[in-house]
């Protein structure tokens, strides 16, 4: 049984359509830095001035702080002009799948690269809200631990966070490398979801326990596991 569904936001629980995909390349490119589309797949779901620095480093353009905080602001600004021109909605079936898993006695975490000020502004906007009786049990973002993903503090942080001690209970799920190798490294049940940029011939590459159309799929895999 599965006491703890740690979910993704962003192509996981949550279509931005490509947003912060594009927020971070264009935020890394504007220091002349040059990104290769499998440099950035490897480095959406970390943190993102952890993923900004590795860009403009593996582009071949100095790392220094003040620039990174640069790159990091324009990053969040054209994020705040993409999700005012096209509002983020949750992906077709989450909220139901969501609420059936929470009829169930599971919590439901959501754990995310974004740091505090990105993560809760877009969670107000969609109406999602963490408490009794409410969508969700936690919220974890980058604000919160020493290290985002591939490190596993996110989902032992949302296990510490909604009272739950037994790692094998828990399911972690994402739409990127770095999700999976989060919860590899939490030693929780690792999922990745084709909702997002990669298929699932890519997801099914690096070690996972299951690989699903979508979050809408995890009521039944859990249910099974019953």
């Amino acid at each position: 049984m599965i006491d703890l569904v740690a979910l993704d936001m962003a192509g996981t629980t949550i279509d931005d359509r490509g947003a912060v995909y594009v927020a971070l390349r264009s935020a890394v490119e504007e220091t002349g830095a040059t990104v290769a589309p499998a440099d950035l797949q490897h480095w959406m779901g970390t943190d993102k001035v952890e993923a900004i620095t590795a860009l403009m480093r593996l582009g071949h353009v100095p790392a220094e702080e003040k620039a990174v905080r640069a790159a990091f602001g324009r990053f969040r600004s054209l994020l705040d002009q993409f999700y005012l021109e096209s509002p983020p909605v949750a992906l077709p079936g989450v909220v139901d799948a969501l609420a059936t898993l929470r009829d169930r006695g599971v919590k439901i975490a959501l754990t995310t690269g974004f740091d505090d000020a990105v993560a809760l502004p877009l969670l107000e906007s969609l109406g999602w809200k963490v408490g009794p009786g409410e969508l969700l049990d936690a919220v974890v973002t980058t604000s919160h631990v020493r290290s985002g993903r591939p490190a596993p503090y996110l989902i032992h942080h949302a296990m510490e966070a909604t009272g739950i001690a037994d790692v094998r209970r828990v399911l972690a799920a994402g739409d990127t490398i770095v999700d999976l190798q989060a919860a590899c490294n939490a030693g929780v049940i690792a999922v990745g979801v084709t909702t997002g940029a990669l298929t699932r011939n890519e997801l099914e590459r690096h070690p996972h326990d299951h690989v699903l159309d979508g979050v809408v799929q995890i009521p039944e895999l859990e249910e099974a596991r019953v």
